[in-house]
């Protein structure tokens, strides 16, 4: 990621043993306040930055990061598109994952994904919404960048604190080359497919106001891998460590999953 110096943010001690996934695809830099929670909280963790442009190369460029910077098996917790990644990553290579956390992902099958889109535009004003589609694309402008997330916040949040925004690098290139490849493969129900030869625990947590419906990721999920554990949790959006209500119950969630 060039607007970054490096590829990777570590918290805690080297190597790490918890790795946190942005969103996105292209989002980096957005999990940071969890990922330095966690870190605060006395764990190691790994904030890699995903810069290729593809799902595989993503896949590939991820496993690199975690052999580079961790001490394998390690637990990856994914964030939104971070969620899918995580996915495939515990797919495809299971000896690299101890367990696996989804929070806020996007539903497993299209037929649910319609719903966040008529969600979000009711929770907006006209003007924001105006807005919003004037900001992209915004690679190049930290502002806008930075004002794209506080508005789409407006829709994702119940009840945001009053931590500040994390700097985001979004990058507009790296979303539009993998996202039509990822919701090719929740189309073709190759993602499904991918989910049900995971073997290592997974826990997904959503929040009950998050636009993804929750029912897009629980049925898809159980049916596809019925070992897998979803909780939700009440009063929280699509980032539940920034929630008022529920980022106490997320994080213990989490501290327990990962023990």
């Amino acid at each position: 990621m060039s607007k970054f110096l490096q590829d990777v943010r570590q918290y805690g001690k080297n190597p790490s043993r918890v790795v946190v996934l942005h969103g996105g695809p292209g989002g980096a830099g957005e999990a940071e306040p969890f990922a330095h929670e966690l870190g605060y909280m006395g764990y190691d963790v790994l904030e890699p930055f995903q810069t290729r442009q593809s799902v595989a190369g993503q896949v590939d460029e991820l496993r690199s990061q975690i052999e580079q910077y961790c001490e394998p098996p390690v637990v990856v917790i994914g964030w939104s598109w971070g969620a899918w990644l995580g996915c495939l990553l515990a797919a495809q290579h299971d000896d690299l994952v101890r367990a696996l956390i989804l929070v806020g992902s996007g539903p497993l099958e299209a037929r649910y994904a319609e719903a966040i889109r008529s969600t979000k535009k009711a929770r907006l004003s006209d003007e924001e919404r105006a807005e919003l589609l004037a900001l992209r694309p915004m690679a190049e402008s930290p502002i806008d960048v930075a004002r794209f997330i506080e508005i789409s916040d407006v829709a994702d949040t119940y009840s945001r604190d009053t931590s500040p925004q994390p700097n985001v690098v979004f990058d507009e290139t790296i979303h539009r080359a993998v996202w039509p490849e990822a919701d090719g493969m929740r189309k073709n129900g190759s993602l499904l497919e991918a989910i049900s030869t995971i073997r290592c625990p997974v826990l997904a947590i959503h929040g009950d106001y998050d636009p993804r419906p929750s029912e897009g990721v629980k049925l898809p999920l159980q049916a596809a891998l019925p070992s897998a554990e979803f909780v939700e949790i009440k009063r929280c959006g699509h980032k539940p460590w920034q929630e008022t209500y529920a980022k106490n119950e997320f994080y213990r969630l989490v501290e327990k999953a990962i023990t």
